[in-house]
């Protein structure tokens, strides 16, 4: 009786406790709570550093994987033909995009200026723009969301899709307030360098602009003017800071490669907007496998170098064939020996002063498949070398595509003088010596990939994709020019030319198993001559599980 008082007694207390808001109105304190957070400037901080991974930086060598530039050993699956509509994931998630919603319901709350308010705010608008740029790259028309998911938004959980063209209207709404509401670079405290600002807005807004402005013009689509202007306006508005410039500290058969091997980037004027990588702290492993990935640049890619004098080859009497790999580098536009391995490069020298050092194309191994060695992004240095843990800090946004952008938008709206084209792919070409491009003087390339196109345009694609190789940017490049048929020509998957003199310099064993066209060309997948392209390849599929879910959404036509 004495042990059952104690327990009723004990049981009293405990339920005259829980009568006390108190014990019960507890907020979460490893979580953030709307009544307790989006107080001050350092909530708003916080809450947008989480965005900042999400910012595009392509390591490894594997940005082109999925293009007409590199052939991976293992096929990409989306161009061979084999991808298939997924059960659930896909792309197809919303949690980064009803993240921003969150924020932008709520960020007034906090006890600060307004203009502080709209700085974070800017960020946030920035990164929603973004995700749903690659939500639109993907899958075309996707519903659009403005405000947060709560355990009532069934309306908006079973939303149909809304018109790519809205959803594109409100990512360029999102981009002006982010251009308008960001600090100027020089603005930007010590403490908080590396934080977004209104030109690295600007850039992902040219980026952005070109890409729905062309998308559209070659798709048929309509309304391409406004965002091709925007494009230009953007890219110019970054030129005319004058804050930016090209990388060339002098030597010009070291200057393009030397710019994508260096531990800071916080001088380098070429950095609109760059990621730093630390020892110990934050590093990556792409010095390590550039160059050694079971990687290699195609024949295609490798056939548009012009020229050191800018002519194409197939106009050139400097050009000496491909029957070796000296053969073709020679007279060739600098950058070709500044991408990729030839004779003489060096991959690593090593603690005892020995060096890893190029002299023949090194076929037959799993450092490259097609003989075309990547270069790009990789350090001799040895410390760089260990696995993962590289510091070399790795561009965002880069001034050169800025300029790329400015003189492709300048040429698709009628504009392209002289004058533009020396403000712009002139600098990239006084970086390595090479002649600048003469609009009075350009001729056809015979073996151009895009025959139909004005020269012009052709030549600052060209261009675009020379400079830009490796930074994940061409299979963009070539859905927004309608270009998907690019991929069944069989030189995208092909390798150097394997002459039967050269050949012979290998050792047998190396050489016996590697499979060559009847030109001799490295054959990479033995089963394939060319590779097929079909038109429902413009969109990725949405998951079968979506289409379960939400019978007010269709799947992409084809799929």
């Amino acid at each position: 009786m004495k042990k059952l008082c104690i327990i009723l007694l004990t049981a009293g207390v405990a339920l005259a406790s829980c009568k006390r808001e108190s014990y019960l109105d507890l907020y979460p304190k490893d979580a953030i709570s709307e009544p307790t957070y989006f107080k001050n400037e350092n909530d708003l901080k916080l809450y947008a550093n989480r965005f900042y991974t999400s910012l595009p930086v392509f390591l490894n060598g594997t940005g082109d994987d999925n293009s007409d530039n590199t052939v991976p050993a293992t096929r990409n699956t989306f161009l061979a033909g084999t991808y298939t509509v997924p059960v659930t994931g896909g792309g197809w998630t919303w949690t980064d995009i009803r993240a921003t919603n969150y924020f932008l319901q709520r960020y007034q709350k906090a006890d600060v200026s307004q203009d502080i308010k709209n700085k974070y705010a800017a960020e946030v608008r920035l990164f929603r723009a973004y995700f749903y740029w690659q939500k639109i790259k993907q899958f075309g028309d996707v519903p659009y969301y403005n405000t947060d998911f709560t355990d009532t938004s069934a309306a908006q959980l079973y939303a149909p899709k809304t018109p790519r063209k809205a959803v594109m209207d409100s990512v360029l709404s999102d981009l002006d307030f982010a251009v308008a509401n960001l600090p100027l670079p020089t603005n930007i405290a010590a403490a908080d360098r590396g934080r977004l600002h209104t030109y690295a807005a600007q850039a992902l807004k040219a980026r952005i602009c070109l890409w729905e402005g062309t998308f559209r013009r070659y798709q048929g689509l309509g309304d391409d003017v406004k965002f091709i202007r925007a494009a230009a306006d953007a890219s110019e508005a970054i030129i005319n800071s004058g804050l930016y410039d090209i990388y060339r500290p002098g030597n010009t058969n070291t200057n393009y490669y030397n710019l994508f091997i260096q531990e800071d980037l916080s001088t380098n004027k070429e950095a609109i907007l760059y990621k730093s990588y630390q020892k110990d702290i934050l590093m990556h492993n792409t010095t390590r496998t550039i160059g050694q990935n079971n990687n290699g640049f195609s024949k295609n890619f490798v056939r548009s170098y012009l020229m050191k004098d800018g002519i194409p080859a197939a106009l050139s009497s400097t050009y000496r064939g491909d029957d070796s790999l000296d053969a073709e580098v020679a007279n060739r536009d600098p950058r070709f020996p500044q991408t990729i391995a030839t004779r003489g490069f060096t991959f690593l020298v090593n603690p005892d002063g020995s060096r890893d050092t190029i002299s023949l194309p090194r076929i037959g191994t799993s450092a490259t498949t097609t003989g075309y060695q990547m270069a790009k992004f990789r350090s001799s240095d040895y410390a760089q070398f260990n696995a993962n843990q590289s510091t070399l800090d790795m561009f965002i946004f880069r001034y050169a595509e800025v300029l790329l952008v400015y003189a492709e938008a300048k040429a698709e709206l009628g504009e392209a003088t002289q004058a533009v084209i020396d403000k712009s792919i002139k600098l990239l070409r006084d970086r390595v010596g090479m002649a600048n491009m003469t609009i009075a003087t350009l001729k056809k390339d015979p073996q151009s990939d895009f025959p139909a196109l004005p020269v012009l345009l052709d030549e600052i694609r060209r261009e675009r994709r020379v400079e830009l190789a490796l930074e994940g940017l061409r299979f963009d490049d070539l859905l927004r020019w309608k270009a998907g048929k690019q991929i069944e020509n069989p030189e995208t998957i092909l390798g150097m030319k394997l002459h039967p003199n050269v050949k012979a310099q290998y050792p047998a064993t190396q050489v016996r198993n590697i499979v060559v066209d009847a030109n001799n060309y490295i054959r990479i997948y033995t089963n394939l001559t060319n590779r097929t392209w079909n038109d429902k390849m413009y969109y990725y599929p949405l998951p079968s599980q979506e289409l379960t879910l939400n019978k007010n959404l269709a799947q992409n036509a084809g799929w």
